[in-house]
């Protein structure tokens, strides 16, 4: 019953996120939320405070026309629009700014967990039963690793497993980001869809990547999903998310559609028979969410015609023979994790971070992934260690990782005797523009 004018006086009080907010309240406070006036005001104080802070050029400092033609000429929203857009272009551009810089030895940019800050990014997972009412959980526990970060959501209180039927993974970015405040989690944002997981039936279609007394691990792409054994409940979802394209996926995505990244472009070599074949740079993480095992660069990587084989490009790593390279994994090797209530310890499994580089330097392969340990059924011909050989393998559409271990049991610690990786000739040949 309040009149409009009323109404529309006390909206010129609220500032943009607030603004966007009353906004959804109804189709009247959508419309006065939209009012030009006020829009206009909020519009000119940000430029003006711009102006002021980086000194702009003259010609670019000219106040911005508060009169009729300005409100009466655009259509309801109109500086509502240019507000939002003015403001995320900006924190894109010191995101972009951020980036540029890249790490010599993994490729990717140095700045990124600045990068994350500036941009007020987090993740968030949505779960929905099979009546459609969905689940949000935004409550996260981040670890940051050199090439990736991990992400952590635990409780006990969540919908069972069977009533389960999709988990979605978003990343979530403010819609008018401050760089002068933190990020409010109540206000206007939007969100980019990294992953959907349909797990109707997970417990009898997946198997399970390994367990300790309270839960079971399902390898999810990308990610780790944590179930109760007994009560068939979810007990935590871990998802471990590479750097590499990071941002993008997180951002750029729509709340219904995944960011699909741009295919490299070839640069022509007819010089070199073997474009493609050689220089390539591997650094490999090995690590939980508080341990590091393993972090290792490794340079000059190549295969030769001899080794293109079954669809692979094959790249010898660490090599049984030369015991000079065997690398060791530090610490006890264990995935931890915790609820409100439980904790645990999944022995012999860890997060696996591959990047591979390519001979200009461009990451080629990345991924993040949990891998666990299994004992081999062959027999080891090393003679330099006495001990059970184990395997971890990783594969997805790209290529596979095979290593082979040694577990020390006088001094309780895992041995990398042989790492190999296996990359897609498809691959390959897409990025060269070659035909292996």
């Amino acid at each position: 019953s309040m009149p409009s004018e009323v109404l529309l006086k006390i909206f010129s009080y609220l500032d943009a996120g607030s603004l966007l907010s009353v906004g959804c309240v109804n189709k009247l406070f959508y419309d006065l939320a939209n009012d030009n006036g006020i829009w206009l005001k909020i519009y000119s104080s940000c430029l003006q405070a711009k102006r002021t802070i980086w000194k702009m050029k003259s010609e670019q400092t000219e106040a911005v026309p508060l009169g009729c033609a300005a409100l009466h000429d655009k259509k309801p929203g109109y500086w509502k629009k240019e507000y939002i857009l003015k403001q995320t272009a900006a924190v894109k551009t010191r995101v972009m700014e951020l980036v540029k810089p890249l790490d010599p030895y993994t490729g990717l940019p140095f700045k990124i967990k600045e990068a994350m800050k500036v941009s007020g990014l987090s993740w968030i997972i949505v779960l929905k039963d099979k009546n459609g009412n969905e689940y949000v959980i935004e409550k996260a526990n981040l670890s940051l690793k050199d090439t990736s970060v991990t992400i952590l959501w635990c409780s006990t209180n969540w919908p069972g497993l069977d009533v389960v039927s999709t988990l979605k993974l978003f990343g979530v970015m403010p819609l008018i980001p401050d760089l002068s405040k933190l990020p409010n989690k109540y206000g206007p944002c939007q969100r980019s869809l990294i992953a959907e997981y349909h797990l109707a039936n997970l417990t009898e279609s997946s198997v399970a990547v390994s367990a300790d007394k309270l839960v079971q691990l399902f390898s999810l792409n990308p990610g780790l999903l944590g179930i109760w054994k007994e009560k068939n409940e979810i007990a935590f979802v871990m998802v471990s998310l590479h750097y590499h394209q990071l941002l993008e996926r997180s951002i750029l995505g729509s709340a219904t559609v995944q960011y699909s990244p741009r295919p490299n472009k070839p640069i022509l070599d007819d010089i070199d028979p073997e474009y493609g074949l050689h220089d390539y740079s591997l650094h490999l993480d090995m690590h939980s969410r508080s341990c590091t095992y393993l972090c290792e660069s490794f340079k000059n990587l190549f295969c030769r015609k001899g080794d293109i084989a079954n669809g692979y490009l094959r790249l010898t790593v660490v090599s049984l023979k030369d015991n000079r390279k065997h690398l060791p994994l530090t610490g006890t090797l264990g995935l931890s994790w915790e609820t409100d209530v439980f904790k645990g310890n999944v022995k012999d499994c860890c997060v696996m971070d591959l990047t591979l580089l390519e001979e200009f330097g461009k990451p080629f392969w990345c991924f993040s992934a949990p891998v666990y340990m299994e004992l081999s059924s062959k027999t080891s011909g090393l003679y330099d260690y006495v001990g059970h050989t184990c395997t971890t393998d990783y594969t997805d559409s790209e290529g596979k990782v095979c290593v082979e271990l040694v577990w020390l049991e006088e001094t309780k610690e895992y041995i990398i005797v042989s790492l190999v990786l296996y990359v897609s000739i498809e691959k390959v040949n897409n990025w060269y523009g070659t035909n292996y």
